[in-house]
């Protein structure tokens, strides 16, 4: 059995149709006329020679942003590298001074010369 409502002067909202990118293309560009004897094959050779472009181009810029992240990321570890060489000479620097060689062979029971070394002179005709 049908029931009477009350109904209010205001209809529900219709949904909007949603248009999208093909449907925009297929209204201005008709297609249809370009294909109405069949598949145009004298056009294949340019189609199939741009999407080989297409192709090497995306390929070539994929290469060329994988080989900048791995030029930074080697960039990085040279300065490393170079930071850890100017520490380690420094450290050899100061470790090859003449005091702090005797300070390490001191431990070893030598003692620093105090006396500066002697020039030996040999006469020509004793060699």
């Amino acid at each position: 059995m049908i029931r009477n409502s009350y109904r209010s002067g205001k209809r529900p909202a219709r949904k909007k149709k949603q248009v999208s990118i093909f449907g925009v293309i297929e209204k201005y560009v008709n297609l249809d006329a370009f294909f109405e004897g069949g598949l145009p094959v004298k056009y294949l050779p340019k189609i199939v020679f741009i999407s080989l472009m297409g192709i090497i181009y995306i390929g070539n810029s994929h290469m060329t942003e994988k080989n900048t992240r791995k030029i930074d990321k080697l960039q990085v570890e040279v300065e490393d590298l170079r930071a850890n060489y100017t520490t380690l000479k420094a450290s050899y620097m100061y470790a090859s001074k003449q005091s702090e060689v005797a300070k390490s062979v001191k431990k070893m029971g030598l003692k620093e010369s105090l006396v500066p070394p002697v020039k030996i002179q040999v006469k020509k005709s004793e060699y």
